[in-house]
């Protein structure tokens, strides 16, 4: 599947190989979970085809949600905070729950939803990430389960882009050139 409009790109991963990453992760969450529920909690805009095709491999019981972080500027100090919208009010005290990203860059917004789903009652709170760019990491985060490391060049395709760019639609990862 080519795409005019970005034509620029080159694929980097594959369909094929992203389909057998997500079904490998999906077999090891499994069996990691086996016996337990889980609720699947994916992380707005960059993991929702990730996250379709990964619960779609799980085969334990599961309830899927999203949250959206969003920053702003706190108008006292200037400086960015975050603030984070879930989908509806989710119950998790006592609730194991597998944050899924598509791309784990510093680890800063991550670490900071880890921290918070802990502070709800949360009993446990796992990593699964697509992309793991481990060369931008700002804190000392570890993602319990990812697809593939990437280095710091744009990486835009399956579900993955920017606003500001094209490129989420395409079934691979591709980069610019």
């Amino acid at each position: 599947m080519t795409i005019s409009a970005n034509a620029g790109l080159r694929q980097i991963i594959s369909a094929e190989q992203i389909q057998k990453r997500v079904r490998e992760l999906g077999r090891q969450i499994s069996d990691d979970y086996r016996g337990d529920s889980v609720i699947a909690l994916g992380i707005l805009e960059n993991s929702f085809l990730f996250m379709a095709d990964l619960v779609r491999e799980i085969d334990i019981p599961l309830i899927c949600s999203f949250i959206k972080p969003t920053y702003k500027t706190s108008e006292q100090s200037g400086s960015p905070i975050l603030e984070i919208f879930f989908s509806h009010e989710l119950q998790i005290t006592g609730k194991k729950i597998l944050l899924i990203e598509g791309l784990v860059h510093s680890g800063v917004t991550t670490e900071f939803l880890m921290s918070d789903l802990r502070g709800r009652g949360a009993a446990s709170v796992k990593v699964v990430t697509l992309l793991d760019r481990q060369s931008a990491r700002r804190v000392s985060l570890q993602p319990d389960y990812f697809g593939f490391l990437v280095d710091d060049t744009f990486v835009c395709g399956y579900g993955l882009s920017s606003a500001e760019q094209t490129g989420r639609n395409l079934p691979y990862l591709a980069a610019s050139p």
